[in-house]
């Protein structure tokens, strides 16, 4: 009895002993496990405003960059990077991009800030800007009297403006029609209800270059013109995160890097995605590679466009810039690319 008794004993201590240890090691793992959670990134959802022939931001999904950085993106489709940046107005969307005309558009507002450039202030870039026009057009001087189409919410205007006074054309001598997108123009001028119209992108390109009664009179690397572009998000979005903002920022960087380096990758994506011929993304590619940081060219491009948009009243009350400059997300990730004030 006795020898029973100090068995059921040791087997009662044995069973405490093990509910204590299991008891310290699932706090233990919990602690760890509660460590390990803490130290994943805190991801952060972003609406981005996309384009059919920009492959960034579908590179970045596609290759893990946003992932890596703790970004769960959803990329929303417009008709042109202007339909993007308005999209901001009705919070459709958290970060869009543009050239400089829907940007300070955006920001003149009120509300919005540019958080960085993407390039493209160059003249190769601006070569891919080509003028197409009906072949009774056989110079510029021709245009006067015509109807001349633009993509409305974009530059295009000032490029027109631009383009015409070097040839002593004022503006009040064309017609300038608006269209939603370079579709829309394609059409139009196929079937003669514009003149000319400018377009950009080798898809579109080569769909007019096979185009009766059309043909190419110029591009935009043959005018005073060059296009900066930027991205811009809201206030309140970059106030409550700008870590996350950063981290968008370094994700599209190496994107974009990865891009350029691995062209033949990118245009199968683009073919699988946006049905894009793979011809077009390979001669595409090389033209438009985004440089992103903020340069003194980048502020000199939007300082230049915004003296013109409040001179023809596009932008009714002027405003300070640089107050629309939001870099310190940048600065946190991409330091050395910001060399703007410096």
């Amino acid at each position: 009895m006795k020898k029973s008794w100090y068995g059921s004993a040791f087997l009662l201590l044995s069973i405490s002993l093990v509910v204590i240890l299991s008891g310290c090691s699932s706090k233990g793992d919990a602690a760890a496990s509660g460590e390990a959670a803490g130290n994943q990134p805190k991801t952060l959802k972003i609406k981005i405003a996309d384009t059919n022939t920009n492959p960034v931001f579908r590179v970045a999904a596609d290759k893990g960059f946003f992932k890596k950085h703790g970004i769960d993106a959803e990329i929303i489709t417009f008709a042109s990077p202007a339909e993007g940046v308005n999209a901001l107005f009705i919070k459709q969307v958290d970060v869009a991009y543009g050239a400089d005309f829907p940007v300070l558009n955006a920001v003149s507002k009120g509300g919005y800030s540019i958080i960085a450039s993407a390039g493209q202030a160059t003249d190769q870039a601006a070569a891919a800007w080509k003028l197409y026009v009906r072949d009774n057009i056989q110079s510029a001087a021709d245009l006067k009297g015509k109807n001349l189409s633009f993509i409305r919410g974009t530059f295009i205007p000032y490029l027109w403006d631009e383009y015409l006074k070097e040839q002593g054309i004022a503006l009040s001598d064309v017609t300038l029609t608006g269209q939603g997108g370079f579709d829309e123009a394609f059409i139009a001028l196929k079937q003669g209800d514009i003149d000319a119209a400018w377009v950009i992108g080798s898809a579109l390109v080569d769909k007019l270059a096979a185009l009766e009664g059309v043909h190419e009179l110029s591009d935009m690397s043959k005018t005073p013109v060059r296009l900066g572009m930027g991205l811009v998000s809201g206030d309140e979005f970059i106030q409550a995160n700008p870590d996350g903002i950063g981290e968008f920022l370094a994700a599209v960087n190496e994107a974009s890097t990865y891009a350029q380096a691995h062209p033949d990758e990118v245009a199968d994506l683009m073919y699988a995605e946006v049905k894009q011929p793979k011809e077009n993304t390979l001669k595409d590619l090389p033209l438009n590679p985004w440089i992103i940081g903020f340069t003194p060219a980048a502020y000199d491009s939007l300082a230049g466009q915004k003296k013109y948009m409040i001179d023809a009243g596009i932008i009714e009350k002027d405003f300070d810039l640089e107050s629309k400059l939001n870099l310190e997300p940048l600065k946190q990730v991409l330091l050395d690319t910001v060399t703007y004030g410096k």
